[in-house]
C-alpha cells in the first residue's frame, strides 16, 4: 500500500502539470505533426490545413480508446464533405500492437505511432485517450481527456465544421 501511494504521489504532479500544459494549448496553433502511418504513408497536420481535424492519442490496451475508435471511424463519411479529417496517434511501444488493433477494428482513418517529442509538444501524454480538435486554421479549439461522452466531442466537431 505504501509503495502504491508513493507512486501515486510522485506521478500526480506530473499528470497535473501535463493537464495544465495541454490547457495552455487551447486557442493556440497546434504543434506540427509529421509521422508515418501504420501502413507506411506520410501524414502531416500541415497537409490537413483547411479541414477540421480530430487528433486522437490512443493505445491498444486502452478500453475507452478501443470503444471510441469505431465511432470516430464513421465521422469522416458522415462529415467528410464538410472537410473533417481524423488522425489517430498510438502511444503503444510497438507499431505491430497498434496495427493489430486498428486492423481488428477496421479503422480507415490514418493512424501512426507517436513518439516522445510529439507527446511533449502536445503537453505530455500521460494517459489515454486524449483528443484534440483543431479548426480549419490550425488552432486547437478543444481537448478531451479520458473516457468522454463521444456526443460531446461530436457536438464540438459540428460547431467547428459550421464555422466556415
Amino acid at each position: 500500500m505504501k509503495k502504491k501511494f508513493l507512486t501515486f504521489a510522485l506521478l500526480l504532479p506530473l499528470a497535473l502539470s501535463a493537464q495544465s500544459a495541454q490547457q495552455k494549448l487551447l486557442n493556440r496553433p497546434a504543434p506540427p505533426i509529421h509521422l508515418t502511418t501504420l501502413d507506411h504513408h506520410p501524414v502531416s497536420l500541415a497537409a490537413l490545413r483547411g479541414r477540421v481535424v480530430l487528433v486522437n492519442f490512443w493505445a491498444s490496451w486502452c478500453t475507452p480508446c478501443v470503444k471510441e475508435m469505431p465511432l470516430f471511424d464513421q465521422w469522416p463519411q458522415k462529415y467528410g464533405a464538410q472537410n473533417l479529417a481524423i488522425l489517430g496517434i498510438s502511444v503503444d511501444d510497438s507499431a505491430a500492437d497498434a496495427l493489430k488493433v486498428a486492423t481488428r477494428l477496421r479503422i480507415h482513418y490514418p493512424n501512426a505511432l507517436g513518439n516522445e517529442q510529439l507527446a511533449t509538444s502536445y503537453g505530455g501524454i500521460f494517459g489515454v485517450p486524449i483528443t484534440f480538435l483543431i479548426d480549419r486554421k490550425g488552432i486547437i479549439r478543444a481537448r478531451f481527456e479520458g473516457e468522454t461522452d463521444t456526443a460531446l466531442i461530436e457536438h464540438k466537431v459540428e460547431e467547428l465544421i459550421d464555422q466556415k
